[in-house]
């Protein structure tokens, strides 16, 4: 099995935004995944975010999602907003070669951190992270406010 990862382009858009519409049913919350396809048109195209996809035999399999950020404490940082691999992708170290890739481009754009959220309740995402000696923030809320 040949994976590739490799920088997002605008022609994997569709794929991306499945994959998160995956990731919204798996994380029990997909009535409230509103965002559209031409908003991620629209946002990509104004540099909002940026992403690596993840392909095998030709077909986006998986993707990380993400946007720079600052952090007052310690400068640049790339905060990883969405990282999901297709349920029957799993388990094949995609994953593991998306993260990777997300750090190196972290790396290579000067920053000193990157960021993530997961869910209390999701033990293979927290596992996965825990491989990687990742902080697990406890003592911080999410705050967020509906425009």
């Amino acid at each position: 099995m040949d994976i590739q990862i490799r920088q997002a382009a605008a022609s994997d858009l569709p794929a991306i935004h499945g994959l998160v519409r995956e990731l919204a049913v798996y994380e029990r919350a997909e009535e409230e995944f509103i965002a559209t396809q031409e908003e991620y048109q629209r946002d990509f195209d104004a540099g909002v975010f940026q992403a690596k996809v993840a392909e095998a035999d030709g077909k986006v399999v998986g993707m990380a999602l993400y946007f720079m950020n600052y952090s007052t404490w310690k400068g640049k940082m790339l905060y990883l907003e969405d990282f999901v691999v297709s349920q029957e992708w799993r388990g094949k170290g995609i994953g593991h070669k998306l993260f990777d890739a997300f750090l190196e481009e972290g790396r290579a754009q000067g920053c000193r951190l990157v960021k993530w959220q997961v869910l209390d309740w999701n033990e293979p995402a927290l596992n996965f992270y825990r491989q990687y000696q990742a902080i697990i923030e406890k003592g911080w809320w999410t705050g967020k406010f509906f425009l």
